[in-house]
């Protein structure tokens, strides 16, 4: 199937706009990009206000009435970044696999990571009809001018991770990590969500490929630590596990070429299935046999998925 963008290229058309995608792409990107700024300064208002509600009166009916309003706000954002984007750009968004999705239930989600595009094609796609997505950020991403402020309003939990070697010297901080996991978690509690975790880690390049000696083909390496904290911490709150493949026609576009319109299409993937109830609620940092497990369960979902990249780019 093609992507809802269709019916706003239709819209477009009729009113005469669409002929805003046959300007200079330079010009295009300029302009998409002051639009979307403006949209997201004009949303940040009732965004602000609603979270300062919330932080201000402890009532549970209060946080959740606010987190429907927050969630309402943040469907609406990306519904005019989607016509924005479709107003300046011809890229074609074709949708196949597991569509029927619910905004009742909570999922786990990930996906292969090429540009900051996948980003706002994956929201285009699943707004509407999943939970608003949650990403797990670096807690020094809360200084970002104005979206540290945006994700600090709708709950994203912002991470301090410590890598192995610094949990090496530092024994005692061991198990902070899950912790803090467990209690930026419990903001989800009482309200549909998606979790998003992107587990290679960082968007692929050639040279990254090429470093890590990646077993793949279209792929980084997979790490399964992120998605194994969030199962440990609230995987009983989680229905089902939406794989995402995105594909994009010709070279990959960075987000400027993206804004520019300089990519004519991009097949996205869904695939969904339940999460298997061995790997919930179990500790990834002090379980060996659960690390393995998980990272044997991520190791196949990449290889499946590198062998539907080659099909996709075929």
């Amino acid at each position: 199937m093609q992507h809802d963008c269709s019916l706003f290229r239709q819209l477009l058309r009729k009113t005469g706009l669409f002929m805003l995608a046959f300007l200079p792409p330079v010009v295009r990107g300029i302009l998409a990009t002051l639009f979307l700024i403006l949209n997201t300064v004009f949303f940040c208002i009732p965004l602000f206000l609603t979270a300062l509600i919330k932080a201000c009166i402890p009532i549970e009916i209060i946080r959740l009435a606010c987190n429907q309003v927050l969630n309402l706000v943040v469907t609406l954002w990306i519904y005019i970044n989607t016509g924005l984007i479709t107003l300046f750009t011809p890229m074609k968004v074709v949708v196949t696999g597991d569509t029927d999705l619910r905004k009742d239930r909570s999922y786990l989600i990930t996906s292969n990571h090429q540009t900051w595009a996948d980003i706002v094609i994956v929201q285009q796609v699943l707004n509407g009809k999943a939970p608003s997505i949650k990403f797990f950020l670096k807690k020094e991403l809360i200084w970002v001018p104005i979206l540290g402020l945006c994700w600090w309003a709708l709950d994203f939990p912002f991470m301090k991770r410590y890598s192995r070697e610094f949990l090496e010297k530092h024994p005692e901080k061991k198990g902070e990590d899950l912790e803090t996991t467990r209690k930026a978690c419990e903001k989800f509690q009482g309200l549909p969500v998606s979790v998003y975790n992107y587990v290679e880690g960082t968007r692929f390049t050639e040279a990254k490929h090429k470093h890590q000696q990646s077993p793949f083909k279209h792929l980084l390496k997979p790490k399964a630590g992120g998605i194994g904290f969030v199962l440990g911490a609230m995987g009983n709150n989680l229905q089902d596990f939406l794989n995402i493949t995105l594909s994009y026609k010709g070279k990959t576009p960075d987000f400027w070429d993206f804004l520019c319109g300089r990519c004519p299409e991009v097949k996205v993937h869904i695939e969904k299935s339940s999460i298997p109830d061995k790997y919930l609620g179990r500790d990834y940092l002090r379980d060996d046999d659960y690390r393995k497990d998980i990272q044997s369960w991520v190791n196949k979902l990449w290889e499946e998925k590198d062998r539907r990249l080659e099909e996709m780019e075929s």
